[in-house]
């Protein structure tokens, strides 16, 4: 195919993926969608659903259209960046447990993005540890959004709402809720350790190898992600010494319970695997290396 042929197709192609995934501009459906739904689905949606168009753009995008692709790179790369700090800070000011997620969302996705189309010029290939990051990176990001997805709606299931003003001092009479979601928190901050480190180190060090700015507008991401991440945590769990707003009103209608058996189930293999990444993380890399 011409290049000129390849621009129009991958352009086609991006456009559709783009609304999936989402990538910066499309993203505008994805809050909302993430917000109304039950927390099953959007465990689903945001855990594998989203991961179909990052694919997308691997397996056709840049299989099919090489030469687009390399023209094209630094546009991706630079509304990758754009949407990576943008979802950050708009993650910052929710209120909204579950929308608080869905804007961390897709500036995690941001970073997978960034990592797919880091193009070094020099070398004039994609970046291998940009790629293999991102798709690492897809697979923590569905284990780790999947488990706070699950918590917020085990949290919804016991005080009636998701707003963050409303709680304080959970931990108190939830302790291994409150351990569970921390640990799901970490993970998604990026804490060396835990699963997201690997891929995000990956993906951000070929975004470094293809461009400094990017990779360190990229890198910026990690100050906004600790900030949200804590005070998500803090917001829910922590607080004053005694129960307040919605906790204590579950309280006093006796629905106010730490995770139950079945949910604790639920949660464990992701727990596992969040842990087991984070500490070996190599036999996933293996298999994308061969």
């Amino acid at each position: 195919l011409s290049k000129n042929v390849q621009m129009w197709l991958f352009l086609a192609f991006a456009a559709a993926f783009a609304v999936k995934v989402p990538f910066v501009p499309f993203h505008s459906w994805l809050p909302d969608a993430y917000t109304e739904a039950p927390a099953p689905v959007t465990a689903m949606l945001a855990g594998a659903m989203a991961k179909a168009g990052a694919y997308g753009f691997l397996r056709f995008c840049l299989t099919l259209f090489p030469d687009a692709a390399h023209t094209l790179a630094p546009i991706f790369s630079a509304l990758a960046v754009i949407g990576i700090l943008y979802c950050a800070l708009m993650a910052l000011v929710q209120n909204d447990m579950k929308r608080l997620l869905a804007y961390s969302s897709i500036s995690h996705l941001g970073v997978i993005m960034l990592g797919i189309f880091a193009f070094n010029r020099d070398q004039g290939v994609f970046s291998t540890q940009g790629v293999e990051g991102a798709v690492l990176q897809m697979v923590n990001h569905g284990i780790t959004i999947t488990a706070l997805f699950l918590i917020v709606g085990y949290i919804e299931a016991r005080t009636g709402t998701r707003c963050l003003s409303d709680f304080g001092g959970m931990a108190l009479r939830a302790p291994l809720l409150a351990t569970v979601l921390l640990i799901a928190c970490l993970s998604s901050l990026g804490l060396p350790g835990l699963n997201s480190f690997a891929g995000e180190f990956l993906a951000l060090l070929g975004a470094f190898r293809a461009s400094t700015i990017f990779g360190a507008l990229g890198t910026a991401v990690v100050v906004p992600a600790a900030w949200y991440m804590i005070r998500l945590f803090q917001g829910i769990m922590e607080g004053p010494h005694q129960v307040a707003g919605a906790v204590a009103v579950a309280l006093r209608k006796g629905i106010m319970t730490d995770t139950q058996l079945g949910e604790f189930v639920t949660l464990l293999p992701l727990l596992f695997l969040i842990f087991y990444i984070g500490i070996q993380p190599y036999p996933l890399t293996f298999l994308l290396e061969h």
